[in-house]
């Protein structure tokens, strides 16, 4: 199951084509949409939430709410799209008085992305490489999470820290499978604490006192994994590889953990490393989860907890110096209308991202044809995981 996205920020839509899907699987509109609200929420956002109502339409590869095993067309309407009509048209003459993005932005496309395409005007780069892009991403996992869904994997995820606030975890590889979705959703920050909830909006409210953008981290949980899903042959089998990929595929995001992450690298061995068990109704287990469900890039069967850091946004209030490209000359960085934080929006994102790697190594084991072939290979497999384990 793989995915592609077309679209500009300010253009009339964003689209996403998914393909790979098996027949057979039930969609959820409502569910699609409830993800894409998710996604505009948190404590932080900028104006542009307050114009954009994402709802999904479904144009191609369905009928009567079942997928027919075709390629699944999603499309995003841009409400925005109105006051930009002139300035983003995709054919006609360039207006008289269109005002080209000049002053790239420190720490975003603009620069190497003009220099790259031999563009005058970095709002060619600016449109195409904003976080606005990712509605189609969440658009499109809606597919990948439903598919996991009806094989009892569930994905979702919290935010740990925002800026120097953080979420109090003794150990968050046991805690994080526990948090309730529910006390995650309503906090403003989507963070399972109130007593971190309140010190993270303190943040943010700092921050745009001072002109500033906060980044911060994330946690990725996925219940329900069956173990053995991924591949050790390989590069391109091992599901830390393919995890990792579309994580750092997210424009923000600047380090990835799996289980303990960079905190193994401080521990002996002894306290690294999860011993094994046998349960007879569980079968072959672990003590404990420090590896975070993966070994050897394949899962174990324990719930996959992946933490990813993410960079305060690039657009600032208080710009960052830069340079003119038509004087070359100092200027201040130019301003879009821009969140002040936008973790627990990114952490939504990731969940995207998260579920397609998985849904692709489930179909990749179980087979991709149809629904109930699918769901046949998986209960084959759970009986003999069953039976090797008595």
């Amino acid at each position: 199951m793989r995915y592609m996205t077309a679209g500009e920020s300010h253009g009339p839509a964003l689209t996403a084509i998914v393909d790979g899907v098996p027949a057979g699987l039930k969609i959820s509109e409502d569910q699609i949409n409830s993800d894409l609200a998710r996604r505009q929420s948190g404590y932080g956002r900028g104006g542009r939430q307050a114009i954009e109502r994402d709802r999904v339409s479904v144009t191609a590869g369905m009928r009567f709410g079942r997928t027919i095993g075709s390629p699944v067309a999603l499309t995003v309407a841009n409400r925005d799209w109105e006051n930009w009509t002139d300035r983003m048209a995709a054919f006609g003459d360039v207006p008289s008085d269109l005002v080209r993005e000049v002053c790239p932005r420190p720490g975003h496309a603009d620069l190497v992305g003009a220099l790259k395409t031999n563009t005058d005007d970095c709002r060619n780069i600016l449109e195409r490489a904003s976080a606005r892009e990712t509605a189609a991403r969440v658009a499109a996992a809606g597919i990948a999470r439903e598919f996991l869904a009806e094989l009892g994997v569930e994905v979702f995820s919290y935010v740990a820290s925002i800026g120097g606030a953080s979420l109090d975890e003794d150990d968050p590889m046991l805690a994080a499978p526990d948090y309730k979705p529910l006390d995650i959703e309503l906090s403003d920050v989507r963070c399972p604490s109130e007593e971190a909830t309140e010190a993270m909006k303190a943040e943010i409210d700092a921050a745009r006192e001072a002109g500033e953008s906060l980044g911060g981290t994330f946690r990725i949980v996925a219940t329900g994994l069956l173990p053995g899903v991924g591949g050790y042959a390989t590069t391109g089998e091992r599901l830390t590889s393919r995890i990792g990929a579309v994580l750092f595929s997210i424009p923000a995001i600047k380090g990835v953990e799996f289980g303990l992450g960079f905190e193994a690298a401080r521990r002996p061995g002894s306290q690294v490393h999860d011993p094994i068990t046998v349960d007879r109704k569980a079968g072959f287990t672990r003590t404990r989860n420090n590896a975070g469900g993966l070994e050897g890039g394949m899962t174990t069967g324990l719930p996959l907890i992946v933490t990813a850091a993410m960079k305060p946004i690039p657009t600032l209030m208080t710009p960052l110096s830069t340079v003119n490209l038509d004087t070359l000359e100092p200027e201040e960085a130019s301003r879009e209308r821009s969140d002040v934080c936008a973790v627990p929006a990114c952490a939504v994102v990731a969940e995207a991202e998260v579920a397609f790697a998985l849904a692709d190594a489930y179909l990749e084991k179980f087979g991709h044809d149809n629904m109930t072939d699918i769901k046949a290979a998986v209960k084959s497999y759970r009986q003999r995981l069953r039976t090797i384990s008595r």
